[in-house]
């Protein structure tokens, strides 16, 4: 998930507040991005509202995929400033994005005929 860590103190104080739920087995917090990940036997749901409740602090779940995941990484509403270097916002389930973050078949077969990857690609380039 992803809340806002500024300190050590930030840290501790969500780390402490995950630690006695029931279920979880282990939590790992990354300061410089902003995420917890928490593995274990729990529902979601409960744990971003026991971060909220516990901490103040506003938390959700983690919103962003690997760069390599999304077929138009820089169209409106996938790309990010405030991503993490190498994710961009997920976006394929999203109704009202997901036609411009997607490649269209047309697309990809441009896309394609011009690869160098392609062996039967056009040759006049």
């Amino acid at each position: 998930m992803k809340v806002r860590i500024d300190c050590e103190g930030c840290e501790r104080k969500v780390r402490k507040a995950l630690k006695g739920m029931k279920g979880v087995s282990t939590v790992e917090i990354e300061p410089k991005l902003n995420k917890v990940t928490v593995t274990g036997y729990v529902d979601p749901k409960k744990v971003i509202q026991r971060v909220r409740w516990r901490t103040g602090k506003m938390a959700e779940p983690w919103p962003y995929v690997p760069y390599d995941v999304v077929p138009h990484p820089y169209a409106p509403g996938a790309y990010d400033k405030r991503a993490p270097p190498g994710y961009v916002r997920d976006v394929l389930d999203d109704p009202k994005l997901a036609p411009l973050a997607r490649a269209s078949s047309m697309e990809e077969r441009y896309s394609t005929a011009f690869s160098d990857e392609n062996p039967r690609s056009c040759t006049i380039m």
